[in-house]
């Protein structure tokens, strides 16, 4: 008997209409188009301009076109999850709401923080689920409203993020395709590298933290460079290893999509071509936990059933990791 492997079914995605510049960006902020593009990758991101809209906005959407696209009837997903460092609201599930949204009306729901590896290690907990034989479709969903959290007079930060949401469904395979191995990390060390300060248990909000603006997103960029740049593809070359995968093996390295000169990096690690790197920082920035579902979603006709395929991603945490997978189908 086969073992039960989970395998990406159909893929889903959405991103703003609003499109964000490094042009727009130079009449808000002290920096230019080239200061930008020669250090992050980025040229443009979305921002979700509709009102009173959250991340459920765009997950709910990514979901939708996932179920219209691969024809998925959403009384039979078993489990959403939604990866986010943003939820609508502290305490109620936005994964909850955007199950009962999309007509999810068997599943249960929760969400999951681990910053921008957030949708890997949701990639994990759906291969879990899958293969305990408990669960027969999980949705995972990769969303993050990061306009929400910004400070647009902060240029080490508002000129890096972006809007978007990306979904995947999960389901059993008895070919050995999906997910091979993983290899999740984390340290807390690098907790007051990147961080919002001020609106958790331990500062709550109030008037002060306010004004001196401690509910935005608080990164020292050269400290989570470099950490990022050696683990993630520390974990990527250790999993190839540990799968004897020589570099033309793997036909994409689909990473996280926090800087151009991180990707790379990871890419000369493992030996890959750039041919083989999904790349969209240049048009959507660092969406956190919607980066990977969103490759997937613009790479995805571009992909073969057999392919081989080294996801990685960084966050804040720290938290990073690596996953194998077998990609199950053809577009």
């Amino acid at each position: 008997m086969n073992k039960t492997t989970a395998a990406i079914t159909a893929v889903g995605g959405y991103v703003p209409d609003f499109v964000l510049s490094n042009k727009v960006l130079e009449t808000m902020v002290d920096t230019n188009d080239e200061w930008i593009t020669s250090r992050t990758g980025i040229k443009e991101r979305r921002i979700l301009k509709e009102e009173n809209a959250g991340t459920s906005y765009m997950a709910i959407r990514a979901a939708q076109d996932l179920i219209k696209k691969g024809n998925v009837d959403p009384s039979e997903i078993d489990f959403v999850l939604v990866a986010t460092a943003t939820p609508d609201l502290p305490v109620a599930s936005t994964a909850a709401y955007v199950a009962s949204e999309i007509g999810a009306v068997n599943a249960f729901a929760y969400d999951l923080q681990a910053a921008c590896s957030s949708f890997l290690y949701g990639m994990s907990t759906a291969a879990s689920y899958i293969e305990s034989g408990k669960y027969k479709k999980v949705l995972v969903i990769g969303a993050d409203k990061m306009s929400s959290i910004l400070d647009y007079t902060d240029r080490t930060t508002c000129i890096i993020f972006g809007d978007g949401a990306g979904a995947v469904l999960f389901e059993p395979n008895e070919e050995g395709l999906g997910v091979q191995d993983e290899y999740l990390r984390s340290d807390g060390v690098g907790r007051q590298f990147l961080k919002i300060d001020a609106g958790g248990s331990i500062l709550p909000a109030s008037e002060e933290t306010v004004k001196n603006k401690q509910h935005y997103v608080y990164q020292d960029g050269k400290s989570v460079f470099k950490f990022a740049v050696s683990n993630m593809a520390e974990v990527s070359a250790l999993i190839m290893e540990r799968n004897n995968l020589s570099h033309e093996d793997v036909q994409w390295l689909v990473p996280h999509q926090a800087n151009k000169r991180i990707i790379d990096a990871t890419a000369n690690r493992m030996g890959v071509d750039s041919e083989k790197v999904m790349i969209n920082i240049d048009r959507y920035g660092n969406t956190t936990s919607a980066t990977l579902p969103l490759l997937l979603f613009d790479y995805e006709k571009q992909l073969k059933k057999g392919d081989n395929l080294i996801f990685a991603a960084f966050g804040g945490g720290f938290t990073w990791g690596s996953i194998y997978l077998k990609w199950a189908y053809n577009s």
